[in-house]
């Protein structure tokens, strides 16, 4: 064992050699010693439990993973197999390639971002997608912020803080991550006001909560689950028509963003933000990154004077978004305007995607799979828009079903490949959804070539 441990080289030696020599190149002298170190007490360790002595190549490549752990991103591209659109935890909605571009072209440069061309002086950020969101919706103005929360604390704090704001029991929620409306609420400083039951309000409860410090009425679009059964809640332009006869504001969080009509894609309706400013609306927030399509941010449309005194509230500076996201939001929004959303936004393309296509894709997986001896088969499955969007709702696929002696250790040997794979376990079939797929693999043949490879290796190591 001593022999052993006197034979491994040193770090001086190691730093000698030309392959080392690369690595200093590439990683910086400190940290390429700091992983030869890393990797020789490794060796050591191995020879001490009575191992093999590993050879030099060995402790050179031990001290590269090394580095690829240290200084590989964290943040990676993946592959959502899942069927999910919206999927929350894998970065919700893909952006298009026009506003990926868009974002490149700012993020390489200098920009306009708060300076007027046209004027030679000082601008303002908030232009860039005010006009496009008041075309596209019928709003006065328009307001960017980091994502939908803070659009609903900006407006609250900057309107209602001290005072009384109305909403129905029934649409206090909790979003991802354990945030509560009500809570967001209350950190603004205004007073929430619970009116009705979980499942039946009435207009006359309203009424009959309006107080002396009451400002506002609110909606709060139950985007991430449904009340079915014995229901009721006024219609959104009966609570804008109460608010408005007694003076106060009527605001409306939609959450999820839309403004193409899911019902026209086999879905259930989603409220659309050009309905909630046509219903009398004040002001109306919602989500950049869910069913719109775009980078996160918070969007709130609505009266001009309102939108104004965000602009102007000392919370809006902090909550403000970068150059990179206006870009891409701009880019988003024209495809709207152009009317080309379901062909240039991935959200839109993966809801629109036909079945037939999704088939043809799995079929094809499965014929290349086969060919190497390898079982897989074509299956019906079903979509889920998801990212608290049309709770419940899904959309019929046909899904790659992959067996193996165990689901979980090939999801395991997936998820560790590259690019990571991320699947679904059912009936303890693997199930990969060509659906929200698509985005990944592009019309680039080697994008599909290098995702069969992938899972030709974990299957192959699943014996």
């Amino acid at each position: 064992m001593r022999e052993k441990l006197r034979h491994l080289p040193s770090v001086d030696s190691l730093l000698q050699t030309q392959a080392v020599r690369h690595l200093v190149a590439e990683y910086g002298h400190e940290t390429t010693v700091e992983g030869l170190r890393a990797a020789l007490e490794a060796a050591r360790q191995t020879i001490l439990a009575d191992g093999e002595s590993p050879s030099q190549e060995a402790i050179l490549a031990q001290a590269a993973r090394l580095f690829g752990m240290r200084l590989g991103p964290t943040l990676r591209p993946v592959i959502n197999a899942t069927g999910v659109i919206i999927h929350t935890n894998l970065g919700r909605a893909p952006l298009s390639k026009a506003a990926r571009e868009a974002m490149e072209a700012v993020a390489a440069s200098y920009s306009n971002l708060e300076y007027n061309l046209g004027a030679g002086r000082r601008g303002s950020r908030y232009l860039h997608a005010e006009s496009l969101l008041c075309q596209l919706t019928g709003a006065e103005g328009a307001l960017v912020v980091n994502n939908n929360a803070a659009a609903v604390l900006l407006m609250l704090a900057a309107l209602a803080h001290g005072r009384e704001v109305i909403i129905s029991r029934g649409q206090l929620v909790e979003i991802g991550g354990g945030f509560r409306i009500p809570e967001v609420m209350r950190q603004s400083g205004a007073r929430l006001v619970e009116v009705g039951t979980t499942n039946r309000t009435y207009l006359r409860d309203y009424e009959a909560a309006i107080g002396e410090g009451t400002v506002a009425i609110m909606r709060a679009h139950r985007s991430n689950f449904s009340l079915t059964g014995f229901v009721h809640e006024p219609s959104l332009e009966k609570l804008a028509a109460l608010a408005h006869e007694r003076g106060l504001l009527m605001f409306d969080d939609l959450g999820s963003g839309a403004l193409l009509d899911t019902s026209s894609f086999g879905l259930a309706h989603e409220p659309m933000m050009q309905e909630s400013i046509r219903a009398g609306v004040d002001l109306v927030c919602a989500s950049g990154d869910k069913l719109l399509g775009g980078p996160q941010a918070g969007i709130i449309v609505g009266r001009r004077e309102l939108i104004e005194r965000l602009k102007h509230f000392p919370l809006a500076r902090a909550l403000r978004v970068d150059k990179t996201t206006l870009a891409a939001l701009q880019a988003t929004l024209r495809s709207y305007l152009t009317g080309r959303a379901v062909e240039d936004i991935p959200v839109w393309r993966m809801i629109a995607a036909p079945v037939e296509e999704l088939e043809a894709w799995a079929n094809r997986w499965a014929g290349e799979l086969g060919k190497h001896g390898i079982e897989a088969m074509v299956m019906e499955a079903q979509s889920a828009v998801g990212g608290g969007s049309l709770p419940g709702q899904t959309l019929p696929t046909k899904a790659l079903a992959l067996c193996a002696p165990s689901a979980d250790a090939l999801a395991a040997r997936l998820r560790a490949s590259t690019p990571p794979v991320i699947v679904r376990i059912r009936e303890g079939l693997v199930l990969l959804d060509p659906r929200t797929m698509l985005p990944a693999l592009g019309d680039e043949p080697e994008r599909e070539e290098q995702l069969l490879q992938v899972l030709r290796e974990a299957l192959t190591d699943s014996g």
